[in-house]
């Protein structure tokens, strides 16, 4: 018994001995995870033997590991705070430069567009002022007196002395309009002055306004980079127009502040420009902004043009507009500028007869008496001019007689009309007692424009004529030759022996074609002897019906 009670006694200090052990192992293992900054791991089973009772209560260390697991936020909420953060960051960070950029672009198109009014316009580089200038001058400072009145005129206008209007310069090719332009252009070194040539396409005088003003319409701009829709997507020209007639305004309010006096916008060859909707929708811009700015004084807008249609479109709306026709020069001044070119040219005066010949044959055009100055021989010139205007005036407007085909009609109403206004002018000259004075030279017949519509029947033909230089309307509607070698084709073509029965069987030809295509013809077959009664209009969808009349008998 003795024995036997030992035997569990020993047993039982040594299962104390052992369950005290695994109580040193578990605190020396947590005493050293937190000295190597371990993360506490989920709670689990404590390990204890098998001897030891399973519903032994946790530790106070393994408590607060719990806690700090409970109260740290997860890792996938983090990675979501931290993703939409550096989205929002850059979002910013691009909004930011894509409206940094807008405004630095805007402000550089302002700045560039100011650059291009600063003295030194490339008009006048590109033009070789001394030689374009020649056929209506000579040197600078010798005989302005050419075109003294004219010139004192357009250099007011251009150097922005003359306020509050916009102007129209008309007048027949080659009487120095554009040359007088650049000549005052040339005095005040092109400082606030803009000048382009007009274009019948809306696209390419877009083009040439920007090029003018220095500006890219939005083209250069790279705002779409930024998610940015650029102002060009989907606009036409005539939008692009009135966009950069914006920027021009923005323009011209602040130099009026620092300046005083008005920009200056030259549009060369307005006449070039299409008589339809486009056109007309054109000048309808362009003469709305002229119109505002001509009464703020902010800028001036001169219109050039060889053609009566612009003014009269001009006219219509036309109330700060001011015209100045450019004629030919009359015969003393023509002669007079005819001897300084002789004599620039070849170091010689011509004598008063040669220099009234050539006068009689070529008028007082500048370009027609610049090209007879440069030649050798001036009079054989002269012939070759009006060989030249004769020539196209039968290439245009030569009439084919009572053997035309039918198919040519059209034109030829074109053609006779020309002839039939040509023939007119030379006999009111025949009638006229001063078709020629001695002092002021030729005196072109001429008609008003409702007269010359009268005499030719048509009244939508005259406008052509002007544009292909046959004939001219001035700016108080009167119709004459386009030239003085014009004004001599006619004479000589309606002088020739059978011209007026040409053109009388050209008319009547015209008038038989027009009568077949409005007659019918109605043929009725198998008819029997007797009188038949036709009735019913086809042109109203009636029909044509034939009725046989009765027979009158007589009895005995």
């Amino acid at each position: 018994m003795l024995h036997l009670r030992s035997l569990l006694n020993i047993r039982a200090q040594g299962r104390a001995n052992l369950v005290s052990g695994c109580n040193a192992r578990q605190a020396f293992v947590s005493s050293s995870k937190r000295h190597l900054n371990f993360a506490p791991g989920p709670p689990g089973p404590p390990s204890l033997s098998q001897d030891e009772p399973q519903n032994e209560p946790p530790n106070e260390e393994s408590e607060r590991d719990e806690s700090k697991a409970a109260t740290k936020p997860s890792g996938t909420t983090f990675k979501m705070f931290e993703s939409a953060a550096t989205t929002f960051a850059s979002l910013f960070i691009l909004g930011l430069a894509g409206f940094g950029y807008h405004k630095y672009y805007k402000f550089l198109v302002l700045q560039k567009m100011e650059k291009a009014f600063e003295p030194g316009d490339p008009v006048l580089e590109l033009a070789a002022l001394e030689e374009c200038c020649s056929d209506t001058f000579t040197k600078e400072d010798d005989f302005h007196w050419i075109r003294q009145s004219e010139q004192a005129k357009i250099d007011a206008i251009i150097n922005g002395s003359d306020k509050g209007h916009y102007h129209l310069l008309i007048g027949e090719k080659g009487t120095g309009k554009s040359s007088m332009l650049l000549k005052a252009m040339q005095k005040v070194d092109g400082e606030g002055i803009s000048m382009f040539e007009a274009h019948a396409d809306l696209e390419i005088f877009r083009i040439r306004l920007g090029k003018a003003l220095d500006y890219e319409y939005h083209e250069d701009y790279i705002g779409s980079l930024f998610s940015i829709k650029g102002p060009r997507e989907g606009n036409n020209a005539l939008l692009d127009i009135e966009r950069a007639l914006n920027k021009l305004e923005k323009i011209a309010l602040g130099r009026r502040k620092t300046v005083g006096r008005p920009l200056v916008l030259i549009i060369n060859s307005t006449h070039l420009l299409r008589d339809d909707d486009d056109g007309r929708d054109l000048l309808e811009l362009i003469q709305q902004r002229a119109e505002q700015w001509a009464a703020s004084n902010l800028v001036t807008i001169v219109l050039n043009s060889d053609d009566y249609w612009v003014y009269e479109r001009l006219k219509q709306y036309g109330t700060r507009m001011e015209v100045l026709p450019i004629l030919d020069l009359p015969k003393n001044q023509a002669m007079s500028a005819l001897k300084q070119y002789r004599s620039r040219y070849y170091k010689a005066e011509p004598s008063e007869s040669i220099l009234e010949q050539v006068y009689d044959r070529i008028g007082g055009r500048l370009t027609f008496l610049a090209r007879a100055a440069r030649a050798p021989d001036m009079l054989r010139t002269c012939d070759e001019i009006c060989r030249v205007e004769k020539t196209w005036l039968l290439n245009n407007c030569w009439v084919l007689g009572k053997g035309m085909d039918d198919d040519v009609m059209d034109q030829q109403k074109y053609a006779s009309a020309a002839m039939v206004l040509a023939k007119a002018l030379v006999d009111q000259e025949k009638e006229d007692e001063k078709a020629y004075d001695p002092i002021q030279g030729h005196l072109l017949p001429q008609f008003p424009l409702h007269k010359a519509r009268e005499i030719m029947t048509r009244a939508d033909f005259i406008k052509d004529y002007d544009h292909i230089n046959v004939f001219t309307i001035d700016a108080q509607a009167m119709v004459r030759a386009d030239s003085v070698p014009m004004q001599n084709a006619f004479r000589e073509i309606c002088s020739e022996e059978g011209f007026e029965k040409h053109l009388k069987a050209t008319t009547q030809r015209i008038s038989n074609i027009e009568s077949l295509r409005r007659t019918r013809e109605v043929v009725a077959k198998d008819l029997v002897s007797g009188k038949y009664k036709i009735m019913g209009r086809a042109d109203k969808g009636d029909g044509i019906t034939l009725e046989r009349l009765p027979t009158d008998t007589k009895d005995g």
